[in-house]
């Protein structure tokens, strides 16, 4: 069973110094960090909140994304891909499904093609001149609407493999929006071709 809120935050305090900011994450050491270790700081650890605030669109009456199911690069009847912009990487894109569902009530067969649609995706954004790999994220904190994250890393840029990628991205310049558009059209005919849908929301 899983520690209680309460059982977690006492866990991690015992590793804490007495300012309550744990040790350095083993990840600043990696040759891939942003960062130098020295001079860094971890925020103090704070307690649990309960309950915990709810996410964006958990009424889905109140869902900014269920507004803009018409809104993107692509579209099926159950998704639609639209691009991120104002990002470092050179490509970000979103995957949604149209209608309300996060992860957990996903019913199974559009969670099945969830599954085959983000392998097309992966597929013709690592089939872009330049870029090395698609990285995909699924976070859900934020917003209670099912999104995936795709990340183009740049080709030759070893410092930005794995995990640290997101971070990188929050550091790096706001990449060419231009090059990005391209690039995001491409992935889109692409998909057309490659898995089907549509690049307009009408049926």
């Amino acid at each position: 069973m899983a520690l209680t809120p309460d059982e977690f935050y006492d866990h991690a305090r015992a590793a804490a110094d007495g300012e309550l900011r744990l040790p350095l994450a083993r990840m600043t050491g990696w040759d891939v960090s942003p960062f130098e270790p020295e001079g860094l700081r971890v925020s103090p650890l704070r307690p649990p909140v309960l309950p915990e605030p709810p996410r964006h669109g958990e009424d889905p009456a109140d869902c900014g994304i269920c507004r803009d199911r018409d809104e993107g690069l692509w579209f099926t009847d159950h998704w639609r891909l639209g691009q991120v912009t104002g990002v470092g990487v050179p490509l970000a894109l979103m995957l949604y499904p149209r209608d309300h569902y996060d992860l957990a009530e996903l019913p199974d067969e559009l969670a099945a093609e969830m599954g085959v649609l983000t392998t097309h995706i992966v597929r013709q954004v690592q089939a872009l001149p330049h870029v090395a790999r698609a990285h995909v994220y699924r976070l859900g904190d934020g917003a209670a609407h099912l999104h995936l994250w795709f990340f183009a890393r740049p080709e030759g840029q070893g410092q930005l493999f794995g995990s640290w990628l997101p971070v990188w991205d929050d550091l790096l310049p706001e990449y060419p929006a231009e090059a990005a558009r391209v690039d995001a059209t491409a992935v889109a005919d692409a998909l057309v071709a490659s898995y089907g849908g549509r690049r307009t929301a009408a049926a």
